[in-house]
């Protein structure tokens, strides 16, 4: 679970571990090559292969902006494949919209979600230019 500057909490996890415990979320986006499982709840899915960029940036800035602003008053998950680079890329993206400076959001995600958050340097870069 990622604590937000603003408290805004966000879990992130890698699908291809067991569903952890505790409340269920109410909205999930799903950073995938390929299409997710359904899930029990409202989800979206961004077409973002693995070690790589989302396919579609305006739809990613889209999804991300979405996923942030329920957070304020849902719960949120992000998940990616193994819970770490599209995830963390994502959260250190949520974090910018939180307020945090592109050039600290990365850090922040990697002291407070898991050190190996955001693995590219293209990745890193995404971070750093995302508005």
């Amino acid at each position: 679970m990622l604590r937000l500057p603003s408290g805004r909490l966000v879990r992130g996890r890698g699908l291809r571990r067991p569903l952890p415990e505790g409340p269920e979320p109410e909205f999930g986006l799903y950073l995938l090559g390929h299409e997710p499982p359904a899930m029990p709840w409202e989800s979206r899915w961004l077409r973002w292969p693995d070690f790589r960029l989302p396919a579609d940036r305006e739809a990613a800035r889209a999804a991300l902006r979405e996923a942030w602003e329920r957070a304020r008053t849902e719960r949120v998950e992000v998940a990616c494949g193994g819970g770490r680079g599209r995830t963390g890329t994502a959260l250190a993206c949520l974090a910018v919209l939180d307020g945090m400076p592109r050039r600290d959001a990365v850090g922040y995600v990697r002291e407070h979600y898991t050190r190996g958050a955001v693995e590219t340097p293209w990745q890193r870069r995404f971070v750093t230019r995302f508005a």
